[in-house]
């Protein structure tokens, strides 16, 4: 399978599990779950792009305007790694915010920052504590900052993604034809 190919699966992965975790976002902890699975796809990406392949570069999401005129502007590129680069700001940025939120407890764990010991002093040492539903609901009142954060993050994200299909429809059609499984067979 070409490089194409493999990245071609690895967006429709990555797309289906955005999609299914923004679907859920009020059926915890499945929504939680589905984060999680966020992350470890995109560090796997960050890892396969660390492989020096050109079309896995991290260059691709940096937009340079060089070249950019009024007559070629809506099929620079400048205007897809534009929409590539907000689409993933938005998406670390969401994926953050929730694996902040949820401290693991849909992993079942969290982590206490410190031990206690008979005489009251703290050691270094880190526990593991399983927390019921109701505490880590009440944890969750506190995160209104960070939960505003997630959804609007979530939010742009949804617009970015909504923008980077019509551009890729309108104006890269054999690209999008591609990404979407759409392409005709070669003879």
């Amino acid at each position: 399978m070409s490089v194409m190919h493999r990245l071609r699966a690895y967006h429709a992965l990555l797309a289906s599990l955005v999609v299914i975790a923004y679907a859920t976002g009020d059926v915890e902890p499945l929504h939680n779950w589905l984060g999680y699975a966020v992350a470890l796809i995109v560090i796997a990406r960050l890892l396969w792009a660390a492989t020096g392949v050109p079309q896995l570069g991290l260059m691709r999401f940096y937009p340079k305007f060089e070249g950019l005129k009024l007559g070629t502007a809506m099929t620079h590129p400048a205007i897809s790694r534009t929409l590539l680069l907000g689409i993933a700001v938005c998406l670390l940025g969401a994926t953050a915010t929730g694996i902040a939120m949820d401290r693991g407890h849909a992993l079942g764990i969290t982590a206490v920052p410190a031990a206690v010991t008979i005489d009251g002093t703290k050691q270094g040492a880190t526990l593991v504590k399983v927390q019921s539903r109701q505490e880590h609901e009440e944890e969750n009142d506190n995160d209104g900052l960070m939960s505003e954060a997630h959804e609007l993050l979530a939010n742009l994200l949804v617009g970015f993604v909504g923008l980077h299909v019509v551009y890729l429809l309108l104006f890269k059609r054999p690209l999008a034809r591609f990404m979407l499984f759409l392409e005709k067979p070669k003879a």
